[in-house]
């Protein structure tokens, strides 16, 4: 192809407002295809792509129970959940994800040697003060803590991420004080 051909390609282009494809350049030539509409009309067959804006996203309140649920798995889906990739109106730049309720924390499930083998480390800066818990001292002392620290690894390592994490509402128990919200209840 020389570059008249290019010039008609990217007149095609240009005019229409569609891809050069090989049958829309043929029948731009006036040669026979196998495409039968018109070109023209393929404008009005296209879908303008939505975006999902900040003020209009609707956030909604679950519940999620997590007693007898695997660790990894939960956060899997609350992470899920807090970004909004569940919804068809997920953008990535806009936090449209929903407030997620977590009760029974201390009740999660772990498979093989977790409970033993998994390490929670924290530094505080000073020698010497590098402080190591397993997760069943983890859970033991704050349950919360454990599942908010796999989610967190889950989310967007950004102000975005932020922002969807603080939705993330994690208690020991089956008490929480969010009952004026109405959370729905959400099986995981």
């Amino acid at each position: 192809m020389g570059s008249a051909c290019a010039r008609e390609c990217w007149g095609l282009q240009s005019r229409f407002f569609v891809s050069a494809t090989p049958q829309r350049v043929a029948k731009f030539r006036g040669h026979q295809t196998r495409a039968t509409t018109p070109t023209r009309h393929l404008r009005a067959a296209f879908m303008k792509t939505y975006t999902a804006k900040n003020e209009t996203v609707q956030r909604d309140w679950y519940i999620v129970d997590a007693e007898g649920k695997t660790l990894g798995r939960l956060s899997a889906e609350l992470a899920h959940r807090l970004r909004g990739k569940h919804k068809p109106i997920y953008t990535p730049h806009v936090d449209a994800g929903d407030y997620m309720v977590v009760i029974n924390a201390e009740k999660i499930v772990v498979t093989g040697k977790k409970l033993s083998d998994k390490k929670y480390h924290r530094f505080t800066g000073y020698i010497g003060n590098l402080k190591t818990e397993t997760l069943a001292e983890a859970l033991e002392r704050h349950p919360e803590r454990v599942i908010e620290i796999a989610v967190k690894g889950m989310l967007p390592k950004n102000p975005l991420g932020r922002a969807m994490f603080k939705k993330l509402k994690v208690y020991k128990g089956s008490e929480h004080p969010h009952a004026a919200q109405q959370p729905q209840v959400l099986d995981i």
